[in-house]
């Protein structure tokens, strides 16, 4: 009797355990089957997966490639050699649908910022996930709109290239190569946790390659984060058209190197970021003329007090302001902190550089006065 009884558990615990196999599997494969649809269709006519591998509990990309728009500054807006997506079994039964991990390996970004502000990544992928959305019957639409929960996507052996109209037309183009990046804890629809972001790269400018890091926290639905950018290395060069140049040097630089940190805190669309920038062997042209200046400085005397303090230069700086305000722009801001401290951190005063060099220079002294405040 009692081995009668142990024989019908055992087969009740095999036949839950055969049911539950077959739900997941049954769940799986219905997965596998909306995302390589909602994959092609997402990516439309612009994009292209050579192929979608499907194996149990991941699923994975070869070749995908993502060309630009008409108007795209790059070829490609996005391709990749590979993306993996390692999907959590259990959570087909469970809800919500969880993935452990997307992986994207061998990869180029472009990213976008248009004359206005605007940052674009990935063009038309909205529009056509959208689309895909609304060509779906109504059981794909409620699967699509379910809880979906991604602990981490990753960004490995890649470049990501920015292109911005707000410095220059056409877009001025920073390359971040060997750039890694991860963002985790992705909690969809809402998207309002913590998700956690970070990123490092090298930028390559021409006399040389310097680091770039990025990283800190963001809760994507209301955008306020807590987060810290460093440059290390930098070429003045590849980031003159945001610093030197925008702050209103018109004499040329030709060498020298930039160190940065910026901590950001944004609250309810209010940033607030203190930040250290320093020049190091900062080198500048000088041709002879008058009114040839630099930061509103007459080049000779920025010239004469870069090298008394070692050709290094250090400014404290503090941004504030509304992300709101259509009117205020970090770079132009922080553009504004630099000419503004530039001559206080040398110790060059109005007066100093305008004495005995005529009615043209003391016009500049002047003018450099009245942005001082002195």
């Amino acid at each position: 009797m009692a081995g009668s009884s142990a024989r019908r558990g055992a087969l009740w615990a095999i036949g839950i355990i055969v049911a539950l196999v077959v739900v997941m599997v049954g769940g799986w494969l219905f997965v596998v089957h909306q995302m390589k649809e909602r994959i092609l269709e997402t990516l439309g006519l612009n994009g292209t997966v050579e192929e979608i591998d499907v194996g149990f509990g991941q699923v994975t990309l070869s070749r995908v490639r993502l060309r630009g728009p008409k108007g795209w500054p790059a070829s490609d807006a996005m391709r990749a050699e590979r993306i993996v997506l390692d999907v959590d079994m259990h959570s087909l039964v469970s809800k919500p649908l969880h993935l452990r991990s997307v992986s994207v390996d061998n990869y180029y970004l472009s990213i976008v910022r248009t004359a206005d502000g605007r940052v674009l990544i990935l063009p038309g992928l909205r529009e056509t996930a959208r689309d895909a959305d609304a060509k779906a019957d109504d059981n794909a639409r409620e699967h699509a709109q379910e809880e979906k929960l991604i602990d981490r996507v990753s960004f490995e052996r890649g470049s990501m290239e920015f292109f911005d109209s707000t410095a220059q037309n056409p877009p001025y183009r920073v390359l971040i190569s060997d750039a890694r990046a991860t963002v985790d804890h992705i909690h969809l629809p809402a998207l309002a946790d913590r998700t956690e972001l970070s990123m490092t790269g090298s930028i390559k400018g021409p006399s040389h390659t310097g680091n770039v890091t990025w990283g800190g926290w963001m809760v994507i639905a209301n955008k306020d984060s807590q987060t810290r950018a460093t440059l290390r290395n930098v070429d003045v060069a590849t980031l003159d058209p945001y610093l030197l140049k925008k702050a209103g040097a018109k004499a040329a630089v030709t060498g020298g190197t930039i160190d940065l940190t910026i901590d950001a805190n944004v609250k309810n669309y209010r940033i607030h970021a203190p930040g250290t920038l320093v020049l190091n062997h900062l080198q500048i042209s000088n041709n002879g003329n008058a009114l040839d200046t630099f930061l509103s400085i007459p080049t000779k005397a920025a010239i004469a007090a870069l090298k008394d303090r070692k050709e290094q230069i250090k400014l404290d700086f503090v941004l504030d302001g509304d992300l709101r305000d259509p009117k205020f722009s970090l770079s132009e801001s922080l553009s504004k902190k630099l000419a503004a401290g530039f001559a206080k951190a040398l110790g060059v005063s109005a007066e100093g550089v305008a004495r005995g060099a005529g009615d043209t220079v003391r016009g500049i002294g002047n003018a450099l006065k009245n942005l001082l405040g002195q």
